[in-house]
């Protein structure tokens, strides 16, 4: 993947209100049917570089489809800027599609809605079982203890992306295991005249993904266990500010960084003006952009002290995309046949190959295909030291509301206005004050 979500989680509070009492899906009617068995309607999320290359990655395998069933997919290939938005819209008019794909951190709060089928044990039975899927990528699939509202499609984990020649050039003879000696090479980077670490300081949902890592590694939680939001706490405060003072401190993320939130980071990167980047599966994007995985390396993402692990020691969070059906689909037979051939093992092995991403199907992942070293790094942190965001209904809008006090804080940082702990506290506290009432 690398797509924009920014946008996706900017108006989603008063849109999920709406829709909590919806049903959604195919007709406005409720239930599902199957009274149109020979068409389905997709609504696919824009993984690749661009949507002609998602349709062109996408379209022989619905041709494959049909042929074995006789089932034709209409395919709609969704950038991320709208596609949250979409889907509510669909959950409040019942105008939507039979099968989409979502963010796997928008699962709770999309099941919050009531317009997703359950994947109950005999919706799952139909798919070949609840156990093909690895535990990491179920985690991320809806609310804990109710049935999923979704079933995992592509898995993904942050690297650290590492450029050799800058490395090189640097002296540095090994990527930094650790934050503090990612700061200490910035310096031999910088003194070389580079970039040192990319960022997408506008980019809501990547503001989210790491903040949520840092908290992590300091201890903290953004929801308390009964799901209530928790912005507050002192470790959350201090690390959001760690995180914030790579640029306004540390100086590591170039100032110009707060203002990127459509993937420039990672041109910067492809294109040799930046030594690091933190980022999602990248290897499909570079290749895109003409950098060949010869002159990057690819290691896990530092940790404060030792090594990446559980607990204080995650370092990224469970990503990846999921994919659903609307449960008052008309045909809800062909959506389920769809969904199992998309998490067979067949196609699992070509879209997550197309994608660089990773299997969340156990035995597709174990193919040698994804046994390359950088798909050893990125299985070992999905298996080890990934966690899953918070599965709250108000996932989506803790996206929105902490996403931007990230942004506002990067925005501070590029302007020389000072980052301290009590600025970082106001803007979660606002944050928090934006949370809907429980």
């Amino acid at each position: 993947m690398r797509s924009i979500r920014a946008a996706a989680v900017g108006a989603v509070t008063m849109s999920l209100a709406l829709a909590a009492t919806a049903c959604g899906g195919g007709s406005a009617g409720g239930g599902g049917s199957d009274d149109s068995p020979k068409t389905l309607t997709y609504w696919a999320s824009n993984q690749g570089s661009s949507i002609a290359v998602d349709k062109k990655v996408l379209q022989p395998e619905l041709d494959k489809f049909e042929k074995q069933t006789g089932i034709k997919v209409k395919l709609e290939v969704v950038p991320w800027s709208d596609l949250l938005n979409r889907i509510l819209t669909a959950t409040t008019s019942g105008q939507g599609p039979d099968v989409l794909n979502i963010g796997n951190t928008w699962s709770a709060s999309l099941q919050a809605t009531g317009a997703l089928l359950p994947w109950d044990a005999k919706n799952f039975a139909e798919i070949g079982g609840k156990d093909r899927f690895v535990d990491s990528a179920l985690g991320s699939t809806g609310a804990q203890g109710k049935d999923p509202a979704a079933v995992p499609l592509y898995s993904m984990a942050y690297a650290l992306y590492y450029n050799k020649q800058i490395f090189a050039d640097a002296g540095i003879s090994k990527p930094p295991a650790t934050w503090d000696e990612l700061i200490a090479d910035g310096k031999k980077i910088k003194a070389r005249g580079k970039s040192v670490l990319g960022a997408e300081g506008s980019n809501l949902a990547e503001n989210i993904h790491h903040v949520f890592v840092f908290a992590k590694q300091h201890g903290a939680d953004f929801f308390t266990p009964d799901g209530k939001p928790d912005f507050t706490d002192p470790k959350v405060v201090d690390a959001v500010e760690q995180y914030v003072d790579l640029m306004a401190k540390d100086k590591v993320i170039p100032p110009g960084d707060a203002e990127y939130a459509q993937n420039q980071s990672v041109s910067d990167f492809a294109k040799g003006r930046q030594a690091m980047l933190l980022w999602q599966s990248a290897a499909a994007n570079l290749k895109s952009q003409g950098m060949s995985e010869d002159a990057y390396g690819i290691a896990p993402v530092p940790v404060r002290s030792g090594t990446p692990g559980a607990g204080t020691q995650t370092n990224s969070m469970v990503a990846g995309i999921d994919i659903a059906v609307f449960k008052n689909s008309h045909n809800l037979d062909g959506a389920t046949r769809f969904v199992k051939f998309m998490t067979g093992d067949a196609e699992q092995k070509i879209l997550n190959t197309a994608y660089s991403s990773i299997p969340p199907v156990k035995t597709a992942q174990g193919d040698a295909a994804f046994g390359s070293p950088s798909n050893a790094v990125l299985k070992n942190t999905l298996a080890t030291s990934a966690a899953a965001l918070p599965q709250v209904a108000t996932e989506s809008q803790f996206e929105t509301v902490v996403g931007t006090a990230v942004k506002d804080l990067f925005a501070d940082a590029a302007a020389g206005r000072a980052v301290t702990t009590d600025s970082v506290k106001a803007k979660l506290v606002k944050a928090q004050q934006q949370m809907p009432a429980a």
